[in-house]
């Protein structure tokens, strides 16, 4: 989202006009246009619509204030009027007034106005997210929400994985909604009417994670004090889903690999074979690849788990689902808590849209519940959100593998690029985290064409 306004500046005095706008475009970075009357302003509003308009009241009732309101009100829905003086003007939702000396104080002016103009980016921005939910219905196949490219990718997946009977690897970062996807799976497959049982192979050692899939007998072990069936056997007929399989012990994994081939299972400390029919489905954050090269991850199972994968993008790649997954988010906290949070404003969309999110949906889902429950009747505003959303100095993390065979220009081109994403596209913020000034910035900012 573009943080850059095109400000139109009426200006009786041509000096006054162009010392304000060099301190804009230096300062901020905003293009300006300076003209001396209202026929060339209303002709400059027709060509290209601005996101501010800057005048001074000259007398009472502002002349110059009624005919631009009218017109920016016709063709520029989201901008803002800013009129300089005291001068009663004519009732607009889009007029505010400045008292501030233009010729005196043009960086104090300027302040002000590119305060004007963020807001006016965040009202034009976020219409149009509205007006993106609005004609874009969005995908909720059993809680899978979204209209980016790869989310119709993976619905079509799960959709395709729910008519077959392989086995399911599901790869993406934690919190990208994995589970969310093979418990899609399930409800779609003809074994929604089965159980589908979930163990995290990540929380348990070894001889627990034997037990709690294969189960065990009474006195298999010590605090064994009676039989336990396992979540194999629990899930019989349905689904079990592995999550976190990348960290499954060794001698583990040689014991899964057994069971996917024979669809047996022998419980701990028994000599009883038993017969299973489960679907298993898989998932992982780590690369799996990479683990079998290092040999911490057998290659037999890795192939005999890799026959329908379905990998899951992390939630800055598809940025243009968020709008989505927050009017979603809000609805499900509203029937939770029994809360009647009616939407999320403007500026606290633009904010979500452009926050890293390094914890992907899960993150995103627990701040807009907690948001819900603490504005309970009311709708979520930008300075409701928590100050890491609101001005995140993070950088948005590069792997050093990635930057090989890019030349100094590509990697100072990219690290600029992110530190703005990170900043929300505060440039000041920008250029204190890069260690350079404000004016060299702005400099690559057009030298880069970011």
């Amino acid at each position: 989202m573009s943080q850059t306004a095109f400000i139109l500046i009426l200006a009786e005095d041509d000096d006054a006009g162009q010392r304000l706008r060099e301190v804009l475009r230096d300062s901020y970075g905003h293009s300006c246009s300076v003209v001396g009357g209202l026929a060339d302003a209303l002709d400059s509003i027709r060509a290209r619509a601005p996101d501010v308009v800057v005048t001074r009241a000259v007398s009472a009732g502002s002349p110059a204030a009624g005919p631009l309101a009218e017109l920016l009100d016709a063709i520029a829905h989201d901008a803002a009027l800013l009129v300089l003086g005291d001068g009663a003007l004519p009732p607009t939702r889009y007029i505010q007034t400045l008292r501030l000396p233009e010729a005196r104080e043009p960086e104090k002016l300027a302040q002000a106005i590119n305060a004007a103009a963020g807001k006016a980016i965040a009202r034009r921005e976020n219409r149009r997210l509205q007006e993106s939910l609005a004609e874009r219905p969005y995908e909720a196949l059993e809680g899978i929400v979204g209209v980016s490219p790869a989310i119709r990718k993976i619905v079509e997946r799960i959709k395709k994985a729910a008519r077959n009977k392989l086995t399911v690897l599901i790869l993406g970062e934690t919190g990208t909604g994995k589970d969310v996807i093979a418990e899609a799976i399930h409800k779609q497959s003809d074994r929604a009417a089965k159980p589908m049982k979930s163990v995290n192979c990540a929380g348990l050692n070894e001889n627990l994670l034997e037990s709690e899939l294969f189960g065990h007998v009474r006195g298999a072990f010590t605090g064994a004090v009676s039989d336990r069936k396992g979540y194999f056997v629990a899930a019989d007929g349905g689904t079990l889903f592995l999550d976190e399989i990348g960290d499954m012990p060794l001698n583990m994994q040689a014991k899964l690999l057994r069971v996917l081939e024979r669809r047996e299972i022998t419980p701990v400390g028994s000599t009883d074979v038993r017969r299973v029919d489960v679907r298993v489905m898989a998932a992982t954050h780590t690369d799996l690849q990479q683990s079998v090269e290092e040999r911490k991850f057998r290659e037999d199972l890795y192939y005999r788990l890799n026959q329908w994968v379905i990998e899951v993008p992390p939630l800055r790649e598809r940025r243009e689902d968020v709008p989505f997954l927050v009017d979603y988010l809000r609805q499900r906290a509203n029937k939770t808590h029994d809360a009647t949070c009616p939407a999320v404003s403007n500026e606290a969309m633009t904010l979500l849209a452009k926050y890293y999110w390094p914890g992907n949906v899960r993150e995103l889902a627990n701040v807009i519940e907690a948001l819900v429950v603490e504005v309970g009747e009311r709708a979520i505003e930008a300075e409701d959100l928590p100050e890491r959303i609101r001005g995140s100095r993070e950088l948005v993390p590069a792997a050093t593998a990635g930057l090989t065979g890019l030349t100094m220009a590509q990697v100072e081109r990219m690290m600029i690029e992110r530190t703005l994403q990170a900043t929300a596209g505060n440039r000041e913020q920008a250029a204190k985290i890069l260690g350079i000034g404000t004016r060299t910035l702005y400099r690559k900012i057009k030298e880069f064409g970011l």
